[in-house]
């Protein structure tokens, strides 16, 4: 299941921007971030997928939910413009945002090619 993130726990798990300049992941394994709002349709079509693919890979990767109406200045630090927006996360290396309402096909694509993770 998705793990819903606040600011707070963001900056634990994944990257303590305020700290930070320079990208620097915080966790143990990869992740993808969803950042959602609550009202969006496309949204609401992704999250069951990445309910899905985090049970499917759980001990692999983490899936996290960031809730742009809640968490605006995460996601201004993120230049989060248009939802829903995926943010790939590799265990080392740099992170890589989609936009959009992606099919499983390639978020599937995505972890294999950004996260190393089959």
């Amino acid at each position: 299941m998705s793990e819903k993130l606040t600011t707070e726990e963001f900056k634990k798990k994944v990257f303590d921007y305020e700290t930070n300049k320079e990208w620097k992941f915080e966790g143990e394994l990869p992740c993808i971030i969803d950042f959602y709002a609550d009202w969006c349709g496309p949204c609401k079509m992704v999250s069951p997928v990445l309910d899905t693919i985090s049970q499917e890979y759980a001990g692999k990767l983490n899936v996290y939910k960031i809730n742009t109406d809640e968490e605006q200045a995460l996601s201004a630090a993120f230049g989060i413009q248009s939802i829903p927006s995926l943010l790939f996360v590799p265990k080392s290396g740099d992170p890589r945002m989609s936009m959009g309402a992606l099919p499983k096909a390639q978020i599937l694509k995505a972890m294999k090619d950004v996260m190393a993770v089959e």
